[in-house]
Parts: C-alpha cells; structure tokens; sequence
C-alpha cells in the first residue's frame, strides 16, 4: 500500500498543471530561456516532481539554494534526459566550497557574491567551475555592491581558469507592486554595474534579472534569461499580479474528517477556549495540524476549509495533530467521518486557494506553500 493510502494527510501535486504553467511563462519570456526555481522541495510540490514537469514544459535551466538540492536537482535532470544546467543561487559558504566543488556534476553553476567567496571557490580542489555573479542592486541580502565591483573582478582574473564566469544577475525586491519606480531603479543600477565589469574586461555572458513578477510587470527585467519560481507552481507572486497571465494551481492539500459532535451553546473548543459556540453547533475535526503546516491561529485568522463543496470556518486554536471546523449548516447533517476535506484546492464549484490564505493570515503564498512539512505525504497525480 502506498503512503498515501496509510495516512489521512495528502498534498496532490499536478504535473501537469506545472508544466502547462512553464510553457505559458516561457512564451511570455520571448527569446530569454527560463530557470524554473525549484528549492525549498520545489515550494513545497516536491523538488523532482517539480524539476520534471518544468523541464517537459520548456524550462532550459533550473533554480536550486543548496547544495544539497543542486544534487537531488541535477540527478533528477539526469534521470530526465536533459542536460539543463542548475544554479545555486546562495554563494557557497566558505567551508563547504572543497565539497561542493568535487561533488558537484559539471552542470552545477556556482553563484559568487564577494571576493572572498570567489577566492574560497577558487582555490579549492575539483575541475573548472561555471560561476555566476551575484550583483546587490538594492535588495540588500547578498551580493556584490557596486563599490566592490573592482575587488569583485580582481578576484575573478585571479582565479584564471579555475572559475569561468558564464552570468551576471541580480534580484529585484519589489517587481510584485507593479507600479513601484524601485525596480526601474534597480534595474538601471544593475545596467550600471553590468557597464563597469565590462569596462573592466569581464564578459558578462548570461544576464538575468526578473523573478516571476519581473516577467509578467517589468519588461525592461527580462535579459538573457528569467527565473520563475511560485509562478510555475500556479501561484501568483502577489494579488496584485492575480490575472497578469493565465495560471492553473499545481497543489492541493487534503484531509479526512476523523470525528464530528454536536457543541453546545456556551461549550468551547480546543485550546485557551479561545472559542465558544453561541448555539448547538456541529464541528468536525480534521486530521491536520500545526506540525503538517497548518497555523495555529487559523481560526481566529478567519481561515476556511471545504466539506462537502462548502466553506467551513476552523474554529478554536489549530492543534499539533487535528483541527476543528464549524460544519455549514447545509451539511452539517451529513457530513460524516472519511469525509474530504479541502485546505488548498478546489471541491465542487468552490475553491480555496493559497493566495486567499495568505491574505487572511497576513503572509504570502510563498510561506503558506513551502510550511506544508514532509510529514503530509505528495502524490504526483
């Protein structure tokens, strides 16, 4: 029996969906190849999956942030007959430069941030690595500032042929607001600093910019390649970009009803009583927790679920294991144990989407589908 038939917890993941997404966005890329970004377990889809069904959908680069997930990445490019080189997007630490060098298939590109790290990268053991530099145009999380640029180059030169410089890139902190002026800024910033390595002799090869948002609001971002993450997932990178481009959500997460009891009026539920029914209420509990991903504050958060093809508040303090939820009347009679219950999906006409979740717990898309943990096992349906 497969995992997914032991346990009451699921996320569906369709391939599908993740690849009908590529090819939508690397039509909208034009000429500039796509790096489909598939850390964090391919945002919480799973990162093979991911890599697969972006590949068959026309990605011709793939986008990890370790080491670790260049090396599941890169198997699994391998497994899929495509030679699609895979960039790590967080300078390798100092300490691990030797390993990660050696280890590393040759489609692995390295990004270097500073002098020091170029030098680490460098001098450690292994054959020629590709690399790319990280420029820090305002983001100001990693990167080399525009006032390090020189001692960024003079450590490049000094590598020789030990390193060989294939891109330049920089991230935009805020594409996803359409019509901030900061990401025209940091894009002459970044055109500015791709003119100074020039100058300085430095071959700038593949640049890239755009992130999701910077493909579907900022034209003047796409460069030589644009790197995709939540939006192959189906997702859009923020309300604001909600239509920009037609997506089909990849992910759903699922559960059972596991028990339903009648609540009397004045009787509370869960933990700290935080909530206290007002007359006789049905409330079903649902086999999924905080520990699978799920906040513990979705209830007083406003956070629905579906049963039976309708909304259903989570009421009370979600606990580690199980959840509780406020039957709608209309099926409150019938809802009974087994029954699915929809946390991010579709059931019926209704649907609940990882945006909308989001919006009601005060964060983005991005944290709600990457905290879904491994204990809910994926299927690739």
């Amino acid at each position: 029996m497969s995992a997914s038939g032991l346990t009451a917890r699921l996320v569906r993941v369709r391939s599908a969906a993740i690849e009908a997404n590529v090819r939508r966005l690397a039509e909208r890329a034009g000429r500039a190849g796509l790096c489909a970004v598939v850390k964090a377990d391919g945002y919480g889809h799973g990162a093979v999956a991911a890599a697969r069904a972006a590949l068959a959908g026309g990605a011709s680069w793939l986008g990890v942030a370790t080491i670790p997930e260049a090396l599941e990445v890169a198997e699994a490019a391998e497994m899929a007959g495509s030679d699609a080189p895979v960039l790590v997007l967080s300078e390798v630490a100092p300490g691990l430069a030797a390993g990660a060098r050696v280890s590393c298939p040759g489609r692995v590109r390295f990004t270097v941030a500073s002098a020091a790290g170029i030098e680490a990268l460098a001098t450690a053991p292994g054959p020629t690595r590709a690399v790319h530099l990280k420029v820090d145009t305002g983001m100001h999380r990693m990167g080399a500032l525009p006032t390090e640029l020189e001692a960024v180059s003079g450590a490049l030169r000094a590598a020789g042929e030990r390193l060989r410089l294939e891109g330049v890139w920089t991230h935009l902190a805020i594409a996803d607001v359409p019509n901030d002026p900061f990401t025209a800024e940091q894009v002459a910033r970044f055109d500015g600093a791709l003119a100074a390595l020039r100058r300085d002799g430095l071959p700038t090869g593949i640049v890239h910019a755009a992130n999701s948002a910077g493909l579907l609001a900022h034209p003047d971002a796409r460069r030589d390649m644009v790197r995709t993450g939540i939006a192959i997932y189906g997702v859009p990178p923020s309300p604001e970009l909600e239509g920009a481009i037609e997506l089909e959500p990849a992910l759903e997460l699922v559960s059972r009803v596991t028990a339903v009891r009648t609540v009397a009026a004045g009787e509370t539920v869960s933990y700290g009583r935080h909530w206290r029914a007002d007359q006789p209420t049905r409330v079903a509990t649902v086999a999924l927790g905080y520990a699978d991903g799920v906040r513990r504050d979705s209830g007083s958060a406003g956070v629905e679920v579906l049963v039976r093809g309708r909304r259903c508040p989570i009421v009370g303090a979600v606990t580690m294991d199980q959840l509780m939820v406020d039957l709608d009347p209309a099926i409150a009679g019938e809802a009974t144990v087994g029954d699915e219950v929809v946390l991010i999906g579709r059931q019926g006409r209704e649907e609940v989407t990882a945006t909308e979740v989001a919006l009601r717990l005060g964060t983005i898309a991005y944290e709600v589908l990457t905290s879904i943990s491994s204990r809910v096992p994926r299927a690739v349906v």
